[in-house]
């Protein structure tokens, strides 16, 4: 009953939360950013889309995770960066017109990306027949999940700016309040074995997002990005979309465990964001 609770009431409502307010504080002129900042969305997006899912795929062989541990790791590689991710720039004093330009574009693309990046991933690590790959019924659900809301936002953003702009910070603190409760709810879910998972995947998800936020800073670094575009998008790989990936472990996929790495990672990528922005403004 729980779980059905949390994957056909919770997990929607959250999500369609969280988006709606990641639309209320977009404009097309953030799509339209790419043509201003190409070589910063270019890298961000390489970073994002092809380095993160090799450097998660090596952590997943290197730790020996079961199938669906590896395939959950995975699928928060894949999910885009959280909104909450432009908040965490602004007080780090990154770009955060770059920072949410990459949000808007990476939850865009991540549409399609999420469902290549878990196919292979399931064919990889998982035995045939064990879980069905996503089909294109589902990857229109996710779709559906993710732009709908998105697109609700903007409009009111377009229509109705005072509105948007009274809406934005209860929906903020309604988006906080919905993924605590889902990661909560996720963990209870499995919480005869939660200590297991905790030992066999908890260090890989740290570990994980350590990297996301390194490889996130380091590399535009090396091709000469400024500091501020650098945190932008060290914050932006390195706070993922944890409630889309729960989501689609539970409700589009069906299997509790794969959702058990996004949760954990959930629990420490606010605070590793906090020391990384500490420490990429002290040094």
């Amino acid at each position: 009953m729980q779980s059905s609770v949390l994957s056909v009431v919770l997990l929607p409502l959250g999500l369609a939360i969280i988006m709606m307010g990641l639309g209320l504080s977009l404009t097309i002129a953030d799509f339209k950013r790419i043509i201003t900042y190409p070589k910063a969305i270019i890298i961000g997006l390489f970073c994002q889309m092809i380095i993160l899912p090799f450097i998660c795929y090596f952590i997943a062989v290197g730790f020996k995770l079961s199938p669906e541990l590896a395939v959950g790791l995975m699928l928060l590689a894949a999910a885009p960066g959280g909104p909450t991710s432009n908040l965490f720039s602004h007080v780090a004093k990154g770009d955060v017109a770059l920072n949410v330009s990459l949000t808007a574009i990476n939850s865009l693309l991540s549409v399609f990306t999420i469902s290549l990046i878990v196919n292979i991933s399931i064919a990889t690590f998982m035995a045939t027949g064990d879980v069905i790959p996503l089909q294109f019924k589902k990857i229109m659900e996710v779709c559906l999940i993710v732009l709908g809301p998105v697109s609700i936002g903007m409009l009111i953003r377009s229509k109705a700016p005072k509105i948007a702009e009274k809406l934005n910070k209860p929906v903020k603190i309604a988006s906080a309040v919905f993924l605590a409760i889902i990661i909560i709810l996720t963990l209870y879910s499995e919480k005869e074995k939660l200590p297991l998972y905790f030992s066999l995947v908890g260090i890989p998800a740290l570990l994980f997002n350590i990297l996301c936020m390194a490889i996130g800073y380091y590399v535009p670094r090396l091709f000469s990005l400024d500091k501020s575009q650098a945190i932008a998008i060290g914050m932006e790989i390195g706070i993922h979309n944890g409630t889309l990936a729960i989501f689609i472990a539970l409700s589009v996929i069906g299997n509790n465990i794969m959702a058990t790495p996004a949760a954990i990672y959930s629990l420490f990528m606010f605070f590793t964001a906090a020391i990384f922005g500490v420490l990429v403004n002290k040094f």
